[in-house]
């Protein structure tokens, strides 16, 4: 196993959704500027490949969580899908968000004991 491999975290089943969810609270967005976004905001520790954040950005529309759009790209001359955040998808976030800081608290309690 190469370095970069072996340094690559794994995400927890339904944490790539909660941050694809927490990406589009800025607005819409494409996947390669979601993906970004992850990226950039995690220090590069974080980095959702496409085989992995597309299927979930479908399985995130299919639930109705996010709607997308085909759209000209505003410095570009082609069309990019567009995804923004439905309602439902911002109730879903804040339900996740709140069962985050909860296991992360307690994780931090194992980690760290007094």
């Amino acid at each position: 196993m190469d370095k970069e491999s072996s340094e690559r975290l794994e995400l927890v089943q339904g944490t790539l959704d909660m941050l694809i969810l927490r990406t589009l609270r800025f607005g819409p967005a494409h996947g390669h500027q979601i993906a970004k976004h992850i990226q950039r905001t995690t220090d590069e520790v974080l980095q959702v490949e496409h085989g992995s954040l597309y299927p979930a950005l479908h399985r995130l529309e299919r639930k109705g969580w996010i709607a997308s759009k085909w759209e000209r790209a505003k410095d570009r001359n082609r069309e990019f899908k567009y995804y923004r955040l439905t309602p439902a998808g911002k109730k879903r976030l804040a339900t996740q968000e709140s069962k985050w800081k909860r296991v992360a608290a307690a994780i931090a309690r194992v980690m760290s004991p007094a």
